[in-house]
């Protein structure tokens, strides 16, 4: 049995619900009220961007979760994604050279072993409905990976410069020179992701793995989503920042093995 032939079973949540739940907004800006916080206007406005945006993707998504709908929309929907996330790296992490094409190749190599493995073991169907979320999974989880290990190796060319150079001055070529700070910055971008891959299921329980469960399905099948969830979310991460980093390392030296300057970004 794949993971696609999970029980459709459903739970439905109301308006009346949905308000609801709202109250737990309530409650977070009375915190920030009672603390002093200033964070009243930020948590209401995250709150309704939130609200606003999971609708339009609820709208947009009945293009593409039907087995029936052309894979055309699915196809569209990525590309506006692998666009919006390689936008979004870049507006994170300036001053990174060629930071928005480095992101771009980084997403689809990610994409591609990633989703290549899903799908080419049939662990789910190619449709609509799975390419989608999944490809949001990847791209989503290795964003923040993504900009955290950009910054880092940035910020190693930049204040490591002097150790940097002088292992070039010893004969070493660029990529020796630098292998260090590339290893460590990859390691500072990795180890959050392992960790909570390490802690799934006793510290918390996932989001995917709960909603299943609350949609009711039997949790053993949800189980089974879950940790092919939670692979790909650590296969995609380590492979984005592995092919950023590689690609950043490069773009740090000129043709004649010399470090160029760079200022991190604040």
């Amino acid at each position: 049995m794949t993971v696609a032939s999970v029980a459709s079973a459903h739970a439905s949540i109301g308006l009346g619900g949905l308000a609801a739940s709202g109250l737990l907004i309530a409650v977070a800006v009375a915190i920030s009220l009672w603390r002093r916080l200033g964070l009243e206007r930020s948590v209401l406005w995250a709150a309704t961007r939130a609200l606003g945006q999971l609708l339009i993707v609820g709208w947009a998504l009945q293009l593409v979760v039907d087995p029936d709908d052309p894979l055309i929309w699915s196809g569209l929907w990525l590309t506006f994604m692998l666009l919006f996330a390689s936008w979004t790296t870049a507006q994170r992490a300036p001053g990174v050279p060629r930071v928005f094409v480095l992101s771009m190749v980084a997403y689809l190599m990610s994409g591609l072993v990633t989703l290549g493995v899903l799908f080419g073991f049939q662990i789910y169907e190619i449709e609509g409905r799975t390419i989608v979320p999944l490809a949001g999974i990847v791209v989503g989880n290795s964003l923040s990976a993504t900009v955290l290990v950009s910054r880092q190796l940035l910020i190693a060319a930049h204040e490591q410069r002097d150790v940097i150079e002088g292992r070039l001055a010893l004969g070493l070529s660029a990529a020796d020179s630098f292998r260090p700070h590339l290893r460590q910055a990859l390691r500072t971008a990795l180890v959050p992701q392992v960790e909570t891959t390490k802690a799934v299921g006793i510290v918390a329980l996932p989001g995917a793995m709960v909603g299943l469960i609350l949609a009711g399905v039997d949790p053993v099948d949800a189980v089974r989503v879950q940790i092919s969830v939670m692979y790909l979310v650590l296969g995609s991460v380590a492979t984005t920042t592995t092919v950023m980093s590689l690609g950043i390392a490069r773009q740090l030296f000129t043709s004649a093995q010399q470090l160029r300057r760079f200022e991190p970004a604040a």
